[in-house]
């Protein structure tokens, strides 16, 4: 996915320092790894984060008043685009968050099932009675379960009426309890990053707020392994601004889907970069 950007100038270049902080080859991995390597969450992580920085970078002269939001590990991304990080910095958190994700997962038998249609209140009860936690309340009708293995198996096999339950294919339940180690381990390698107050609007996905201190939206990010992601009140934030158009930067379609079915009518414009053939009409957007 990498493959096609780096044509462009100077992208080598970065990806070679970000490797260095991530102690990962994130040029080989993001252009010649397999698919089996690069679906490890330990590599997923730091690749997503990178490639979203590189192709930020490409837009040049987007408004400082544009607000920005990530969807789970895209907060780091986030987070170096309004300043709060460097771009090493987010690329190495990123790294090591997938790592220590990665380990958790191993401590016992868990994962993810997207739950489709329902009405939301109805759908989070029923989760927590099968003992499962609403991961990602993603708007537009789609809510993510995240918990025991066994229990995401119970809700795929008997979906909840006027629901429709599909299995993820995932490392194991992240947003949950089960993510404490890795919590406890980002917050010591977090320890050593100094953080900078936001130059532009950026929304936290604990609660679509706007978060105004750079030390408290790095906390939220190490909180956020172990909490839900709230999307759909990210989107709301994005719409109390006045947002009528979004940039979703690549690996791109999933947000830029969610956020045409949520806010139709109110964001009448849409891009999801992928290529660098789509830059024009990103920076057009923007």
């Amino acid at each position: 996915m990498f493959a096609p950007w780096l044509e462009l100038d100077g992208t080598r270049d970065k990806l070679r320092r970000w490797s260095e902080r991530a102690g990962l080859d994130l040029v080989h991995l993001g252009t010649e790894a397999d698919a089996e390597t690069i679906q490890d969450t330990a590599i997923t992580q730091p690749l997503i984060v990178a490639l979203s920085l590189l192709v930020f970078e490409e837009l040049e002269n987007v408004p400082a008043d544009a607000p920005v939001a990530g969807h789970s590990v895209g907060e780091l991304a986030a987070a170096a685009i309004a300043g709060v990080l460097s771009a090493e910095d987010a690329v190495a958190l990123a790294a090591v968050r997938g790592a220590e994700m990665a380990k958790a997962c191993a401590d016992e038998p868990t994962s993810m099932a997207a739950v489709m249609l329902g009405e939301p209140e109805q759908v989070v009860t029923w989760l927590e009675e099968h003992g499962l936690t609403a991961a990602n309340r993603n708007g537009a009708g789609q809510i993510v379960a995240s918990g025991a293995a066994d229990a995401i198996d119970r809700i795929v096999a008997a979906p909840l009426e006027g629901t429709k339950v599909r299995a993820l294919k995932v490392a194991g339940a992240f947003h949950t309890k089960y993510m404490a180690p890795a919590e406890d381990a980002l917050r010591a390698h977090a320890a050593a990053i100094t953080p900078n107050d936001p130059t532009r609007p950026l929304l936290s996905n604990a609660d679509g707020a706007i978060v105004t201190s750079g030390a408290e939206y790095l906390e939220r990010l190490v909180k956020q392994v172990t909490r839900p992601v709230r999307w759909d009140l990210t989107m709301d934030g994005l719409v109390g601004l006045g947002v009528t158009g979004t940039v979703e930067l690549p690996p791109a379609g999933t947000l830029t889907g969610l956020v045409k079915r949520q806010l139709k009518g109110t964001v009448t414009r849409t891009v999801a970069l992928k290529t660098p053939a789509d830059l024009a009409a990103a920076k057009e957007v923007l």
